[in-house]
């Protein structure tokens, strides 16, 4: 405990677990602690001045618009996310904000999720070294960085009403290893816990992943902030190691904190502990040391410049018949489709950037030696079916050398707060595709979109240029790309299956009740389709370059693998080496999964010696029986090359460590990963447990969803939902989501008193509970009644705050 810490009465303690608006810490004037102001950060500083919401939707100041986690991701390469980490904290500087929220990390178990474009991979190293990169990168300009979020987040979809089911050995694995990288590697100074429940307890006030492993294991010992409203109960957060409660959820929290003391439910000393990491953050704040007109300025030009180098490296080419790229100078174009004029160039949500600046490919066009023969809008934006605007684009395409046409998933299909329903692009763009290849067959596709699509599309077309979310400067970075002044290099980070039903999750994903069961187990991504031999259209790692590599020479010691990596081609290029690894025989699990990987330049002609050292992480299980992580003995296989279905090079290592564990037969088809036909008497195996089963009761309580109240006893319920759902049509109509509605309809009735600045209690909520309940006149006594109770304690605390001696 701080010296500041101990000093402090327990009241005062409980206080500073909680903030005191939107995005700013409370204050103890008297105690010389002072406020610290949090923002959202993944990709870009979302600085919201005077009335601030957490969704996106109020305005926020100009600051960069990075590319997204997906785009970097893309990049392969942690020390140029390290770069674009240092920006944001240089803006974030200047913007006066201390703790950046990001940045977001969970694994995409399915290619569905709506958040998707905020987060890095399906691979948990990948994910966990990008975000390492970013997290020192904004910390080393004395900003916070705030991973998030914690843990096995996978839908958004009842988000904050949904219960992860997943068994020990695969959250270890694959949920929760890329947070152990960056706590261990990048020494994060804060984490965001999710929404969600994990087998059964709100992640928020969970002792096992946040006093167990987070802070005990893996040594983390900085502050724990709740998402925004998502704090269930502040006394067992505060005990099992949550430090901070945002938004705002009013004195009464701080109460109920003081009560559970009193009442022997939680020590004070973990309450100091918690208020001790508060404190520790708001010491460190640099807002509180430099007066506004002493910070610095956003550094605009160097940042946007540094965008086009992030969105240029993260690029990835997935198709070039017949080399039709690079173009050539004086190549005769026509830009067809409505984002080369408004581009997607980053996702709906808290994420949401106002840029400093915006490039669009069609202006920037004319800074290449292209020559524009004309421009069609192609397609309507919503997926409206247009003649005209299809006939319009066949007749320019059939004036040019080359078609560059402009696609990608439009705003409704990525945002937080809903899931993609499929993965198609909108048909109105696939049919586009084909009529200019009838035309014109040299069409050259450039997609935006921050989650993988089917890809049946690509026979129409000669070359893709795979943008994902790029950024304010992601326009000038695809035309370097598509003209060779950029030689791509990026590489996927997530797989690209045929079809969705090939994905191991798609007959039960998103979980539409309140139990989300991980039945697909450690079989994630590649890991699955590599395991089952499911064909894929690209595959997990999967990238083509203007120049050739060839592999050579793989020898493996304890200490890594080395290889030679030869440039065959008369073109500068720059490969991404990467390591897989097989476990012993007898082992069951996946059937090769990356443990290393390397960015690497290789001049023309040249041959270049590369090493990717084994690590802590390259040969070990979880044994859920020994209750560690193990290192089976044997012999491993390691595979080095450009794509997990690519790798040319195989080598045998022989390594020393625990006798491997007899694979229990009552796993069934989770030892060969056919987890699709995995019976529920399996799932329990791999459990360890019985397999939860839903509430059936169909009881409104006070963590219900608010969309649950369609089913309620109240028709006033009944009716606040239907108003919800027609304000979200409409807004769906104009292709634009209405993220406060999303959040409404998906918000559990408890958050109205962590949402409202202290307004509604937890003994208004049990008043609204009885009253959608059908117990109107109770609910409503309930209701009146705490509402001045609430007011009239508000202000005796506020007066102990004041003096509290």
């Amino acid at each position: 405990m701080t010296t500041t810490a101990s000093k402090l009465t327990l009241l005062q303690a409980a206080a500073l677990l909680s903030g005191s608006s939107e995005w700013d810490s409370r204050a103890l004037p008297e105690c010389g602690i002072n406020s610290f102001v949090l923002s959202d950060g993944p990709h870009g500083v979302r600085r919201q001045l005077g009335s601030g919401d957490h969704l996106g939707i109020a305005a926020s100041e100009p600051a960069t618009c990075f590319p997204t986690a997906a785009t970097v991701a893309n990049s392969w390469d942690p020390d140029l996310a390290e770069q674009m980490g240092a920006a944001l904290g240089q803006e974030a500087l200047a913007l006066g904000v201390d703790v950046l929220l990001g940045p977001g990390m969970n694994i995409k178990r399915s290619p569905l999720c709506g958040r998707n474009f905020e987060y890095y991979s399906e691979d948990p190293l990948l994910a966990g070294r990008m975000a390492a990169g970013l997290v020192r990168g904004i910390q080393s300009q004395g900003v916070a960085a705030t991973p998030k979020h914690f843990a096995v987040n996978g839908q958004e979809l009842r988000r904050m009403a949904s219960d992860s089911v997943v068994d020990e050995a695969t959250m270890r694995e694959i949920y929760l290893t890329a947070f152990e990288i960056v706590v261990r590697e990048a020494h994060p100074r804060a984490l965001m816990s999710s929404y969600n429940r994990v087998n059964g307890t709100y992640a928020n006030e969970h002792p096992h992943l946040l006093t167990e492993i987070l802070r005990r294991e893996w040594g983390f010992n900085g502050m724990v902030v709740s998402d925004w409203g998502g704090s269930n109960d502040a006394a067992a957060a505060a005990a099992a190691g949550s430090s901070l409660e945002m938004p705002a959820p009013g004195l009464h929290s701080a109460r109920e904190v003081v009560a559970a003391v009193e009442a022997g439910r939680i020590s004070r000393d973990a309450v100091y502990a918690r208020a001790a990491e508060v404190i520790a953050m708001a010491s460190a704040a640099p807002s509180t040391r430099t007066a506004a007109a002493d910070r610095p300025r956003i550094e605009v030009e160097a940042h946007h410049a540094l965008a086009r180098r992030v969105a240029e490296e993260s690029m990835v080419l997935l198709r070039n018949q017949d080399g039709i790229l690079p173009l050539a100078p004086g190549t005769r174009v026509a830009v067809v489709g409505d984002m080369a004029k408004t581009p997607r160039y980053q996702g709906s949500g808290s994420s949401q950037i106002n840029p400093t600046r915006l490039e669009n490919l069609l202006e920037e066009l004319s800074n290449t030696e292209l020559e524009l023969v004309g421009y069609a809008q192609g397609y309507d934006r919503q997926g409206a079916p247009d003649q005209a605007l299809l006939d319009e684009a066949v007749a320019l395409a059939g004036r040019a050398d080359v078609v560059l046409a402009c696609i990608g998933l439009d705003e409704l299909s990525e945002s937080e707060g809903l899931d993609r329903s499929h993965m198609r692009l909108p048909q109105v763009q696939t049919r586009l595709l084909e009529a200019l290849y009838r035309t014109n067959p040299n069409v050259v596709a450039v997609v935006s979109a921050g989650s993988a699509v089917e890809t049946a599309w690509e026979e129409h077309t000669r070359a893709v240029v795979h943008a994902s979310l790029s950024g304010q400067a992601g326009a000038g970075a695809a035309l370097r790309v598509l003209t060779g002044a950029v030689n791509p290099s990026g590489r996927l980070a997530e797989t690209y299956p045929v079809r969705y039903e090939d994905n191991p999750t798609s007959a039960w994903f998103p979980a539409t009740g309140e139990l989300a069961l991980y039945r697909d187990g450690p079989y994630v991504g590649y890991r699955y389709y590599s395991t089952t031999g499911t064909p894929v259209a690209h595959p997990f790692g999967f990238g083509l370059s203007y120049s050739s590599f060839e592999y050579s020479g793989l020898s493996v010691d304890e200490d890594g693998a080395h290889l030679t990596v030869t440039n065959t081609s008369a073109v500068d290029g720059t490969e991404v080496v990467q390591l897989y690894v097989t476990a012993p025989a007898g082992a069951w699990g996946p059937v090769r999964e990356l443990k290393g990987f390397a960015k690497v330049p290789v001049a023309a002609g040249e041959a270049v010696a590369v090493t990717i050292p084994f690590d802590d992480y390259t040969f070990r299980r979880y044994s859920v029986n020994e209750g560690r992580w193990v290192r089976p003995a044997g012999t491993w296989t390691v595979r080095v090359g450009r794509n997990v279905e690519d790798l040319p090079l195989e080598a045998s290592l022989e390594v020393d460590g625990d006798p491997l564990a007899p694979a229990d037969p009552a796993l069934g088809h989770y030892l060969d990963g056919t987890v699709t036909e995995a019976t529920e008497a399996e799932f329990a195996v791999l459990l360890g447990r019985e397999v939860p089963q839903p509430e059936t009761s169909g009881r409104i309580g006070p963590n219900s969803p608010v969309s649950d109240l369609a089913r309620s006893r109240s028709r006033i319920g009944r009716l606040a939902v239907k108003v919800l759902e027609r304000q979200k049509a409409k807004a769906d109509a104009s292709g634009k989501p209405d993220l406060n509605i999303l959040f409404m309809l998906n918000m559990p009735l408890r958050a109205m008193c962590k949402m409202t600045g202290g307004m509604v209690s937890a003994e208004m909520v049990d008043g609204i509970v009885d009253f959608v309940g059908g117990h109107g006149l109770r609910g409503a006594r309930t209701l009146v009644g705490g509402f001045f109770r609430n007011r009239r304690q508000d202000k005796a605390t506020q007066r102990q705050l004041d003096s509290p001696r």
